[in-house]
């Protein structure tokens, strides 16, 4: 190995760090916005049965949304694209561009049509249990017509940041997100006054965010000489190699949103307030998956799938690695803080307006069981792209049906008992998520390690006993805060947040200390990539 290719590898994995951190800056701030959002709703509508509507109609296009954003179109989009861009010339990745444009353009026009002219359709399917509420039925099935050409709008813009990622730009996708909260936030404040039902001004929020979203990535794919030109060349080879990758991915990739979607259709068949109850939780969830998990996923993918075709397995391995220890440094005392923190969280940001005490309660139960999914959640992001930078998809989607089979069981088994004997049976359904999150992620790293040739680099035993005695203190520091702050319903908002902020700022100075003491450095955060 020369000289120089030995400097290149501490060199990109900085380069790794810096992309990773200013990706996360970003998301943090689409995240920061996404729970103001949140609690603008939550102020608007509680957890209502106009709430539950709402919920629904969102979360349909937001989950498909993710399959093609952040998930399976990704997953098979990017590694192909990079194989183009590392042995091909700039005219034929212009031509894939064009053509996979057209392709996945005409594909979700027609998906979108079809569920805009048969929404009772699509809200019998994805809310059954609201069929026994004609009024709420009836909500549900005008506000799909409105939210689901979200998802042409914003899988466009999915598609759009792919590109973008995969040449280097990753502020803008990263970015993008934070205009989808400004229009909710806008559409609640400012035009919910003139709707018989304020949650209408939340739908037509939606539509205009993705429209707003789309438009604002094009400028930057001009710079880059690479914005689509849509064209209809189904049998493109690169098109149908995308396809081939892209349809197993789809349960691989995304099996923790399918699971949460079949969440939502079991909730429908419990009390009012439980899909918010659900939403609500999983929000809270979602932001330190997708600040850091999503973000370092966002920046190891191409990553890996350029060090594959270059043939670098070393320095393949080593990214990987790189990427589990960056997920762990932060899903490890993300998932502590939530198990400790979950009322006053939920007070503090949520209950105000219609959000009631009952509601934070309920809240605070589904968002305890979805924590306990945390860190699987987060290891999956990473895990996946393991597979899918090596184009291979059958190996995550046979581990996605075993998931999502062990997901509906366990749905079965923890719900009817815990909704018949205490009325909590979404709490059951948040467990069962969890727990299949669990499963996912452990067959993902025994088939990384059986099958791909991962090996752990040496030092995890080590970095194992940094994070637990850190997140411990940090645990101990937060169980005598609780002991100390004693009197979260009572308190005003400012007062709520100060004594939130208190809290999560001595957590963390106790979990940075101790990491520090236990001698970990910021540089071994950034590694050192092997180079052939």
């Amino acid at each position: 190995m020369s000289d120089s290719a030995a400097a290149k590898g501490p060199a990109k994995q900085r380069g790794l760090l810096r992309s990773s951190l200013l990706v996360s800056v970003m998301t943090l701030l689409s995240r920061v916005l996404g729970l103001i959002r949140d609690v603008v709703i939550a102020n608007f509508l509680g957890a209502s049965s106009n709430a539950d509507c709402f919920f629904v109609a969102f979360k349909i296009p937001n989950f498909l949304r993710r399959l093609f954003a952040e998930g399976a179109f990704s997953q098979a989009f990017v590694p192909v694209l990079s194989e183009y861009r590392e042995n091909g010339s700039k005219e034929s990745i212009k031509l894939l561009i064009d053509r996979v444009a057209g392709a996945l353009g005409g594909v979700l026009l027609l998906v979108t049509s079809v569920a805009v002219l048969a929404s009772p359709i699509v809200a019998t399917v994805f809310a059954p249990g609201f069929r026994a509420d004609p009024a709420k039925f009836q909500l549900t099935s005008d506000m799909i017509r409105i939210t689901f050409p979200y998802l042409f709008l914003i899988s466009m813009t999915g598609f759009a940041g792919g590109i973008l990622n995969t040449f280097g730009r990753y502020a803008v996708p990263a970015f993008t997100p934070v205009l989808l909260n400004v229009c909710m936030i806008v559409a609640a404040v400012h035009f919910s006054q003139y709707f018989a039902e304020p949650a209408m001004a939340l739908a037509w929020g939606v539509l205009m965010a993705g429209a707003v979203q789309m438009v604002f990535q094009m400028p930057f794919l001009q710079r880059i000489q690479m914005l689509p030109r849509p064209r209809w060349a189904w049998e493109d080879p690169g098109v149908q190699k995308i396809i081939t990758l892209m349809i197993p991915a789809l349960f691989g990739v995304s099996i923790s949103q399918i699971n949460l979607l079949l969440d939502t259709i079991l909730a429908s068949f419990l009390p009012t307030g439980s899909i918010s109850w659900l939403y609500y939780s999983d929000r809270l969830v979602e932001l330190p998956l997708g600040v850091f998990a999503i973000a370092i996923a966002t920046v190891v993918l191409p990553n890996l799938s350029r060090l594959k075709a270059g043939g670098n397995e070393l320095a393949f391995g080593a990214t990987l690695d790189w990427g589990l220890r960056s997920v762990l440094l932060m899903a490890v005392p993300a998932t502590a803080a939530l198990l400790l923190l979950a009322e006053p969280i939920l007070v503090t940001l949520f209950q105000y307006g219609e959000m009631q005490l009952r509601d934070v309660t309920m809240s605070a139960l589904s968002l305890r069981a979805y924590t306990l999914g945390l860190i699987p959640f987060m290891l999956i992001k990473i895990l996946a792209p393991g597979f899918y930078a090596r184009q291979d998809t059958k190996t995550p989607v046979r581990i996605g049906i075993i998931a999502m089979v062990a997901n509906m069981v366990m749905n079965i088994a923890l719900v009817i008992p815990l909704h018949h004997y205490w009325q909590v049976g979404h709490a059951g359904l948040a467990l069962a998520t969890a727990a299949s999150a669990w499963l996912n992620a452990a067959l993902l790293f025994r088939g990384l390690r059986q099958k791909a040739g991962y090996t752990m680099l040496p030092g995890w035993g080590r970095y194992c006993m940094q994070l637990g005695l850190a997140v411990t203190a940090m645990a101990v520091c937060l169980w005598y805060g609780l002991l100390w702050f004693d009197g979260w319903q009572q308190w005003g908002a400012m007062q709520r947040a100060m004594h939130l902020a208190g809290l999560c700022v001595a957590g963390s100075g106790a979990y940075i200390a101790v990491m520090v003491a236990c001698g970990l450095r910021l540089k071994d955060l950034r590694g050192s990539v092997p180079h052939g």
